[in-house]
């Protein structure tokens, strides 16, 4: 992935915040030599503390061979994204008709060895970690090896702990245009309101204001 210094994580916070709302991914594992790479959409808690994400995936999933020939993976996460008009990129000195159309997105992804969990008591404890951050409402018979009411549903499933080695990010939101553009951008996003728009013009805003706020 591309990433330019205007487009780049101003903090780790930045990415860190972002990935803890935006917890659904796809998982990119190297096929066998010569069949294409596997991708497994799934949700997954990123903890930044441990430096890992977990996840599980059922049993029957045709992943594992190659994640236990392969460990070395990448969890994609891509959100918050909208399409822009050439002409509401336009400079503010040349014709509407000559801006450049583009997409706004932010992406992260973790560069990760990926260790499967097989063992019982392991495996109920991530998944009662993964329960506790998609449920903190509860309201659910706690996750635990042996004992109802999913202890017997565990065989079914394996566990993975993605240690991630590397982290990148990228927040595209029309770093390198002039206030003037960028304020005619998050206007025009704030009267489309589209899906995706105002996530977009929020981040926008948001990087905006942090960049001025770093400026000479």
């Amino acid at each position: 992935m591309l990433i330019h210094p205007w487009d780049a994580a101003t903090e780790d916070t930045e990415w860190q915040d972002w990935l803890a709302a935006h917890d659904f991914g796809q998982l990119a594992v190297s096929g066998p030599p010569g069949a294409p790479p596997m991708v497994q959409p799934t949700h997954f808690v990123y903890d930044p503390a441990r430096h890992e994400a977990l996840t599980h995936l059922a049993r029957p999933n045709p992943i594992w061979p190659a994640l236990e020939e392969r460990p070395t993976v990448l969890l994609s996460v891509v959100d918050d994204y909208a399409f822009i008009p050439g002409p509401w990129q336009a400079a503010e000195d040349e014709p509407p008709e000559h801006g450049i159309p583009t997409s706004f997105y932010a992406a992260v992804q973790l560069a990760c060895t990926a260790h499967v969990v097989d063992d019982p008591e392991a495996k109920a404890a991530l998944m009662q970690r993964q329960l506790g951050h998609f449920q903190p409402e509860g309201g659910s018979a706690p996750v635990a090896a042996g004992r109802a009411p999913f202890g017997r549903q565990l065989s079914g499933l394996r566990g993975l702990r993605l240690e991630v080695h590397e982290v990148r990010a990228k927040f595209k939101y029309a770093g390198t245009k002039s206030e003037a553009v960028q304020r005619r951008i998050a206007r025009r996003l704030a009267e489309r309101n589209g899906p995706g728009d105002a996530a977009a013009r929020g981040h926008q805003e948001r990087r905006r204001a942090a960049l001025s706020a770093t400026a000479p």
